[in-house]
């Protein structure tokens, strides 16, 4: 098991992590929480060589994944960076790549009943005015979970706030930073239910966050 307390605060930057093998030839991971070796709630960092690729295999409780460099690939299409993916629980495919690329994955996180399938190009899609100086780009909701990209303009504070239900960060450009420490570009932050801090940037910030759905107990 790997930071499975899910009332522990987690915080990594992913590129001090070495990469380690996985079942497929030229598939290398990061595992950033994990469950089991194989199976369970995961959630890792991937790298997909050029021409390299996974057997057919099944989600029994979803799959979820952000493309953060490469195009990923599976009989489905073809995935650019900044693509955003949900397979639902049931569902299987056989991914690639043809370049190369490296995902951000999680494994078997869905609740009962979130069935559905999402493929959303963030290049292409629309961002929204969000609170203050924020740009926000919806991805997902399902109860109380909530997906979705958020732009931080130069030097912008925000509030301080409390995450029910706990938050994911993901930071995917510039450096976020809050009271508790400073997080560039691929750190993974993890803040249990009922956390608080007071976020902030200094430079152009773009953050993938989930909220709402870690244990309240």
């Amino acid at each position: 098991m790997i930071n499975m307390n899910f009332a522990q605060r987690v915080v990594i930057n992913t590129s001090e992590l070495d990469w380690v093998s996985s079942p497929a030839n030229g598939v290398l991971r990061k595992p950033l929480e994990r469950e089991a070796k194989e199976s369970g709630h995961t959630t890792s960092v991937v790298q997909y060589g050029p021409n390299t690729a996974f057997a057919t295999h099944p989600h029994p409780k979803g799959e979820e994944i952000f493309v953060l460099e490469g195009v990923f690939s599976d009989e489905h299409g073809d995935y650019p960076a900044g693509t955003y993916l949900r397979n639902p629980p049931g569902s299987s495919h056989a991914p690639f790549s043809k370049e190369g690329c490296i995902i951000l994955v999680k494994l078997n996180q869905f609740s009962p009943g979130d069935t559905e399938l999402v493929r959303i190009n963030t290049c292409e899609a629309n961002w929204l005015a969000g609170h203050g100086g924020l740009a926000v780009m919806p991805l997902h909701d399902f109860e109380h979970e909530h997906v979705a990209l958020v732009k931080w303009p130069k030097g912008e504070v925000f509030q301080p706030h409390t995450h029910f239900g706990g938050e994911e960060i993901f930071v995917l450009s510039g450096e976020f930073i809050d009271e508790l420490g400073r997080y560039p570009k691929g750190t993974w932050l993890r803040s249990p239910h009922m956390s608080k801090h007071h976020p902030y940037v200094e430079q152009e910030t773009v953050i993938l966050v989930k909220t709402g759905h870690l244990p309240i107990a």
